[in-house]
């Protein structure tokens, strides 16, 4: 990768859909910018005017990055413990590609958060959480506490079996590709930049796990039973995908974010068709009130996740590498 930071992959992204349709994996094509594979970015925000747009609240655009930043961060995490784990060599390539691309996007939106939240280290904000001298998207990933991430908790549930992994994989990438086919309209320059990029690899993200769960429960009777089982323990957790907080309502109604309750009729129609071809019904479930992972609120394997993903970065805040 030649850029020297992230979004440098992004002002050369214009043409990298051309050519692309027919790819069989998420960073094929001649055009396409490999960004989830870059490391060493000493400024994130280089080159790109990140300037928050007329009539747009800056803290709301700080925290709703944050949302899509942690969805996607918390959701590669679970993938990668994924890693010698799959049934096939070519699934570890491909799961620890998907992360990848998660991860990639994670660092974009997280960093689009620092921006627009405008604090420099050793400012507190009540997107960052505590202050360090930590800049932008490590402070966000390593230094926040367990109520200050803002995911859905369908990313951070325990990880289950491979059935379970293709069911919730196929849930959030259907999801999150309709979220961010709107968001590329987004009239945040860097928030639709970054879905453009974001479309082509969740594409992908969705099919693989499409294909994977048509396999599995149109195939043996205990495969059809493990697809079953991860669809009854994912479902719980479906409807809060699409039950907005008030900062995605309010980006929305100016242009720059995506209410979450217009994707669901989306959503069912993918979802109807794969559990069709798979001989799977949607299972019937009480609907969750209350506050969710968007307000702060988590699952039990929450504080387990986090302490496996910042025990290192925690253990020497001032170290480089």
């Amino acid at each position: 990768m030649s850029f020297d930071n992230a979004y440098e992959a992004l002002s050369d992204s214009s043409d990298s859909s051309a050519g692309t349709e027919d790819n069989d994996g998420p960073n094929d094509g001649p055009n396409d910018g490999h960004w989830a594979f870059g490391t060493g970015f000493t400024d994130p925000l280089a080159g790109v005017d990140t300037t928050v747009p007329a009539d747009v609240d800056a803290a709301d655009l700080a925290l709703y990055s944050l949302m899509l930043g942690d969805d996607a961060l918390i959701m590669s995490h679970r993938l990668q413990e994924w890693c010698a784990s799959a049934p096939e060599l070519e699934d570890e390539v491909a799961l620890a590609n998907i992360a990848l691309d998660l991860l990639g996007q994670a660092r974009l939106l997280l960093s689009r958060a620092a921006a627009a939240d405008g604090r420099g280290p050793g400012e507190a904000s009540s997107v960052r959480g505590e202050a360090s001298s930590v800049p932008g998207e490590d402070r966000y990933a390593f230094f926040r506490a367990e109520h200050e991430f803002r995911n859905v908790r369908l990313a951070e549930l325990e990880r289950g079996d491979f059935g379970e992994l293709t069911v919730r994989l196929l849930v959030f990438a259907t999801w999150r590709l309709a979220l961010l086919r709107r968001l590329a309209a987004s009239r945040d320059p860097v928030l639709a930049a970054i879905a453009a990029k974001g479309v082509k690899e969740v594409t992908y993200h969705r099919d693989y796990a499409a294909q994977w769960l048509v396999r599995l429960g149109d195939g043996t009777e205990f495969s059809h039973e493990r697809a079953a089982a991860g669809l009854a323990a994912v479902w719980p957790y479906v409807a809060e995908l699409f039950r907005g907080h008030d900062v995605e309502r309010r980006l929305a109604a100016v242009g720059a974010g995506v209410d979450p309750a217009e994707l669901r009729d989306e959503f069912d129609e993918v979802l109807g068709q794969v559990l069709a071809a798979a001989m799977l019904d949607a299972p019937e479930v009480p609907v969750q009130a209350g506050a969710g992972g968007r307000d702060g609120v988590h699952t039990g394997a929450m504080g387990s996740l986090l302490a496996e993903l910042q025990s290192v970065a925690r253990a020497d805040p001032e170290a480089t590498w």
